[in-house]
């Protein structure tokens, strides 16, 4: 049984209607997937619980970039020695012309 996105269409509406919400989510992620390339059999064998919709702006206005996270394990490099800071290790030129 191959679904279109017309049958699909029709299966989530009869079902918002009968108040069966999950599966009216099934049949609109199964849509998002056929328009996005996906096959009706690799859209009916898809595994879509897991996926959440993205929150507009939740790194400010009109955004949808997330929020990056370091891996885990990964720890903030220590910062340079204050002493050292700006400091050649080259001779200065003053010292070569002393000699």
């Amino acid at each position: 049984m191959t679904d279109t996105i017309e049958t699909l269409q029709a299966r989530m509406e009869a079902a918002a209607a009968a108040l069966d919400f999950e599966e009216a989510k099934r049949c609109r992620d199964q849509i998002n997937l056929m328009r996005g390339g996906a096959s009706a059999d690799e859209a009916r064998q898809a595994d879509t619980s897991g996926l959440t919709r993205q929150q507009p702006g939740a790194m400010g206005l009109g955004t949808s970039q997330q929020r990056m996270t370091p891996p885990p394990g990964w720890k903030k490099p220590a910062k340079p020695d204050p002493m050292t800071k700006g400091r050649n290790h080259r001779p200065s030129r003053g010292a070569k012309d002393q000699d």
